[in-house]
């Protein structure tokens, strides 16, 4: 749009909303079309059929949340924040059966969450969007503790180039990138006490986490070079100025810290 290609501009634009056309609020998913006005029939969101079904790897409730680049579309779509939070809380403790013929790379299941498959590791971060940042705290700490380990069979899924270890980095550090795009990494729950990142022109960023350890997981307060920050997200652009980021955790969910509308991350503005 800068450039002034208004067309190119539209178009990808356009294609970044196409997800609400596969959308079926009487099921409450994304499913499979066979034109504008007909559902592929007959529709189960647990159901998975490896390299010949309507999902790559996956099922409708894994899929129904890859929309990083317009978490606030989808909310909307999902009937609001209430609905959205209710879904996605269920996301981490239904079961149900994927078939037998269900793919091998569906792993690291909590409910149906997938950690083991990528499509999936965006949305642990989701419950910041809307002000609930101790729930992504509680769903990252788990699956760091849990799903990782040093032994050879350390990672619950494929690592695709990197992508479970990346993971694994930056959540240990207390945040991801939940829309590469934006430049916006979501803050989750940091298990480590201390991380730096080597920038360039020998500047640095520091990351700290106070009073930590396996039950001190939430986010109490935070500074950003000494100062308050009440944001649950950081910017890339201040991350490359260098600096210190310094948590403050506890063992009890803050109802205020992240909570309100203007500290919440967002896809775009």
């Amino acid at each position: 749009k800068k450039m002034g290609k208004t067309e190119d501009y539209n178009y990808f634009f356009n294609r970044s909303k196409a997800y609400k056309k596969y959308y079926d609020p009487s099921v409450g998913f994304v499913r499979a079309k066979l034109s504008d006005t007909e559902w592929r029939t007959p529709f189960d969101p647990f159901k998975s059929i490896h390299e010949k079904g309507d999902f790559s790897e996956g099922n409708a409730w894994q899929y129904t949340w890859l929309v990083p680049q317009d978490v606030e579309g989808l909310i909307a779509m999902l009937g609001g924040e209430k609905p959205f939070t209710k879904k996605l809380d269920t996301l981490f403790k239904i079961t149900g059966d994927m078939g037998a013929e269900a793919s091998s790379d569906i792993t690291g299941l909590i409910g149906q969450y997938a950690h083991g498959n990528e499509p999936s590791h965006h949305i642990t971060y989701l419950y910041n969007f809307v002000g609930q940042p101790w729930k992504t705290a509680e769903k990252v700490r788990y699956i760091v503790d849990n799903l990782y380990s040093d032994k050879h069979d350390g990672l619950c899924g494929n690592e695709d180039v990197g992508q479970m270890s990346a993971w694994y980095i930056w959540s240990a550090m207390g945040m991801y990138s939940v829309n590469p795009f934006n430049g916006i990494y979501v803050f989750g729950s940091p298990s480590m006490d201390e991380s730096t990142l080597n920038l360039a022109d020998g500047k640095s960023f520091t990351v700290k986490a106070l009073n930590n350890n396996t039950k001190n997981i939430y986010i109490q307060k935070a500074t950003l070079n000494g100062k308050p920050y009440t944001q649950s997200y950081i910017l890339h652009s201040d991350i490359m100025k260098g600096g210190e980021l310094i948590f403050t955790m506890g063992d009890k969910p803050s109802k205020t810290w992240g909570v309100a509308a203007k500290d919440r991350p967002y896809s775009v503005k």
